[in-house]
C-alpha cells in the first residue's frame, strides 16, 4: 500500500515522525511535502496528496497541519476523497470501517505523537466492512 504524506509548517515535525512511521511499517510512502518548517499554506499541500489518492496515486493519504481541520476541509473537496480528522483510536477506526475514509488528519498542537502514531496505526491497519455502510458511503460520493 502506498501512502501520501503532507503538512504545512504547523504539521511539519509530526508528519515527519509519522512519514518515518509508515516506513517502518513497511508501507511505501511518499512525502508531498513541505521541506521545511517554514510558513506556508495548508491547500498547497493537502490539494495533491487528496489528488494523489482520488487519482489511485495513493491508496491513503495522512495529512497534518495545527489541527487537522484545515487540511480536512482541503482534502474533501476533492471528489473521491474521504478525509477525517480523528484524535482518539476510535474514530480512526470507525472513519475505516463505517465511511471508507482514505486521508486521514491529525492536528499537531491537539495530538501528542504517540497518540498520532495509534491514531495512524488503526488508519492504516482498519478495513472498510462494507455491507451496510457501502450505501450510505455511496451517497456520500453522489452528495
Amino acid at each position: 500500500m502506498k501512502i501520501a504524506v503532507a503538512s504545512d509548517h504547523a504539521g511539519f515535525q509530526l508528519k515527519n515522525q509519522l512519514r518515518d512511521r509508515i516506513a517502518a511499517l513497511g508501507y511505501q510512502v511518499e512525502d508531498l511535502g513541505p521541506d521545511s518548517d517554514a510558513r506556508c499554506d495548508y491547500p498547497d499541500f493537502a490539494r495533491p496528496a487528496a489528488e494523489a489518492v482520488a487519482a489511485g496515486r495513493a491508496d491513503r493519504a495522512v495529512l497534518v497541519c495545527g489541527s487537522g481541520i484545515g487540511m480536512a476541509m482541503t482534502a474533501n473537496k476533492v471528489r473521491g476523497v474521504r478525509a477525517v480528522v480523528a484524535a482518539v483510536e476510535l474514530q480512526a477506526r470507525l472513519a475505516r470501517a463505517h465511511n471508507d475514509a482514505n486521508v486521514l488528519c491529525i492536528g499537531q498542537r491537539l495530538t501528542t505523537p504517540t497518540v498520532a502514531e495509534r491514531l495512524l496505526e488503526e488508519f492504516l491497519q482498519s478495513e472498510f466492512e462494507g455491507g451496510r455502510h457501502r450505501a450510505r458511503v455511496a451517497k456520500i460520493e453522489n452528495t
